[in-house]
């Protein structure tokens, strides 16, 4: 079964770090590229961060440039998303997806005060 889950979203403050990871099952990850997006409550969904398949070009939104990293380790089938200085703005369900296979269920990230 073709398969991405997320773990590692949570409750954090402003200023905060979290580091998402989506792990691959039923196929090779090593051989796709990936992104990641969220959606806030009320808002459409936005695409955060993408990866190629061997991890040589990545994109960010400009809204996350400079506080999110994404990696991937294809060795172990997985993508990550390292999120630094969390701002209340970043609040919203982040999926991993490979496009037109696809794509996980989604962690909650919320940062509050």
């Amino acid at each position: 079964q073709v398969q991405l889950v997320e773990s590692g979203g949570g409750l954090v403050q402003p200023g905060g770090s979290l580091s998402l990871s989506c792990v691959a099952s039923g196929f090779t990850l090593s051989s796709y590229a990936l992104n990641w997006y969220r959606q806030a409550p009320g808002k459409e969904r936005e695409l955060v961060a993408a990866i190629a398949s061997f991890g040589d070009n990545k994109i960010y939104a400009d809204s996350v440039k400079g506080r999110f990293t994404i990696s991937r380790d294809n060795a172990k089938n997985k993508v990550y998303l390292q999120m630094n200085s969390l701002k209340t703005g970043d609040t919203a369900v982040n999926y991993c997806e490979v496009p037109r296979l696809t794509r996980g269920q989604g962690t909650q990230v919320t940062v509050t005060s």
